[in-house]
């Protein structure tokens, strides 16, 4: 196994490195490298840049439209991003919808719903945790029951990320009630437009409206909108989930952010500046470690991946390591700054008002991104269930 890039990798780098400071609006590169408020138009615009260029579905297969990059490129392309503060891609549609619909949905609904992902002209959520179904997600209970040429849905769906911006959700609904949990669900594409859907924003403690209750009042749902076979949703759930677990994990992201840990820590007139505190340094250089463990894990994978060699089922071991490694870097940063770390205060962001002098403005975010992260070990299964399945499906226990 090499895990060094050879000169071509090294050369497609500087091409994507290039690249992207030539087209990431500085705005937003400064939003991103200080953690401030992005709107929707911000990550909408970026978005937009991407599928101008042809690489929104920089992991698509030429094929569908995508640029066909390998394994290692796909990886070079997401740390380039990541490391020029580029705002990270919204996934539920070209990250996580539209390799379903590729795999499995019909050459019409490939043809009728890929463009509009690839150009982030249209904003996709993700239809899948309930009341009482969130990491047993087998259990959900939004029903869709067929009625001549459509499903009646009804039922609700909860923590929708960004829900509130959504044109289309791709949702995961029971269509029969016999047998186990997991046979009698189906996969659905449905309009947000449509009537009888309402979306109720849920404040977190970070002051933002993040996640979202979906209801679903008798709405009607083409059964054209069906991905694959009734009752046969959870297998294109799980080829979902994978993708979801990977991009948790987000090594790229995760070094951007020991990169500002250190900054804050060296900082002058921050609490005298904390580079100088043994401890602190021991907790840093802990993190860089086991960020340095998790990238040389992604690339162990990259590896076989790109040798057409099978590689183990590592998905949910990377959503592990990686949410923990998240809330790590953003409770350091919390320790850094001390009492100057203050929560978001909705109203005065909305505002523009960014503090006063005595505060570095860059600090203002951090109490609010250090609640945020609180969620990374539960979404996406949390990381208990995420250790059975390891423990099933790696170690063979």
């Amino acid at each position: 196994m090499d895990l060094t890039f050879t000169a071509e990798e090294t050369a497609f780098r500087e091409q994507i490195r290039h690249w992207v400071a030539e087209n990431l609006p500085a705005d937003i590169a400064h939003k991103v490298r200080h953690a401030l408020r992005l709107s929707r138009e911000d990550m909408q615009r970026w978005a937009r840049i991407l599928g101008a260029k042809g690489w929104l579905g920089w992991g698509w297969p030429i094929a569908f439209g995508g640029p066909g990059w390998n394994a290692i490129q796909k990886h070079l392309f997401e740390e380039e991003c990541a490391l020029a503060c580029a705002p990270r891609v919204v996934p539920f549609g070209p990250v996580m919808v539209a390799p379903v619909i590729m795999a499995f949905g019909s050459a019409e609904q490939q043809q009728r719903f890929l463009p509009g992902i690839a150009s982030g002209e249209v904003w996709w959520s993700q239809g899948y945790s309930e009341p009482g179904a969130g990491s047993d997600l087998a259990s959900l209970k939004c029903k869709a029951e067929r009625v001549g040429d459509n499903y009646i849905v009804n039922g609700q769906k909860t923590w929708t990320t960004l829900g509130q911006y959504g044109e289309w959700i791709f949702c995961l609904v029971r269509t029969s009630n016999e047998g186990k949990p997991q046979t009698g669900i189906s996969f659905l594409l449905i309009d947000m437009k449509s009537p009888g859907i309402s979306v109720r924003p849920i404040v977190l403690m970070d002051g933002e409206p993040e996640v979202n209750e979906v209801w679903f009042d008798n709405v009607e749902v083409p059964a054209d909108n069906l991905i694959g076979e009734e009752n046969r949703g959870w297998t294109y759930a799980k080829h979902l989930l994978s993708h979801e677990r990977t991009n948790i994990a987000d090594v790229n992201r995760a070094k951007r952010e020991l990169e500002r840990l250190k900054r804050m820590a060296k900082a002058e007139g921050l609490m005298g500046g904390m580079s100088d505190d043994v401890r602190l340094r021991d907790q840093i250089a802990l993190l860089e470690v086991d960020i340095v463990a998790l990238e040389m894990m992604v690339l162990r994978v990259l590896s076989a991946e790109k040798n057409g060699k099978q590689s183990l089922d590592v998905a949910g071991l990377l959503k592990i390591r990686g949410s923990e490694i998240q809330q790590r870097y953003s409770e350091l940063m919390m320790l850094v700054a001390g009492p100057l770390a203050r929560p978001f205060v909705l109203e005065a962001m909305e505002a523009g008002w960014q503090g006063d002098m005595a505060v570095p403005t860059t600090l203002l975010p951090l109490a609010g991104t250090y609640f945020n992260l609180r969620k990374t070990t539960i979404y996406g299964g949390s990381n208990e269930v995420q250790r059975n399945i390891v423990a099933q499906t790696v170690l063979g226990s």
